[in-house]
């Protein structure tokens, strides 16, 4: 994770969409859902629980603004988030947007449950490009 925010914060990492107060906003490894991406605390911190109140609140209102975003310019109807940091010990919330034509069976589901992770396309600044500028034109806003 540590390598990510260093190549966001150098301009260096192409997935990279945008820097809020409490963290970077990076775009998912795989694209099954267009538009999934992470929320990576920075400065890096273990768990929600490692941060300060003032810190708790921020990271609150930074995924909000994320998943406002995704519904006003990305297409989404609902938005899921996950927070676990279970396999990599480090404050990431996964924002996940949901689309109404995704099949009923899948779209009732936790996205992790509905879709295979490591199958979904892999990023590609060529194609996802166009959704990451509106999503980083639209937090710019505020």
């Amino acid at each position: 994770m540590q390598a990510k925010l260093d190549a966001a914060s150098a301009a260096t990492l192409p997935s990279a969409i945008f820097k809020l107060p409490s963290g970077w906003l990076i775009a998912g490894d795989h694209q099954w859902l267009t538009g999934y991406c992470v929320l990576i605390a920075d400065p890096l911190v273990v768990d929600f629980n490692a941060l300060t109140e003032k810190r708790r609140a921020q990271w609150g209102v930074d995924i909000g603004r994320v998943g406002d975003a995704l519904l006003r310019v990305g297409g989404a109807y609902r938005i899921n988030y996950e927070t676990w940091g279970n396999l990599t010990p480090a404050l990431h919330t996964h924002i996940v947007p949901r689309f109404a034509n995704e099949p009923e069976a899948l779209r009732v589901q936790p996205p992790r449950q509905a879709y295979a992770w490591e199958k979904g396309r892999p990023f590609d600044l060529a194609k996802d490009g166009e959704w990451m500028k509106k999503i980083a034109d639209y937090l710019a806003r505020d």
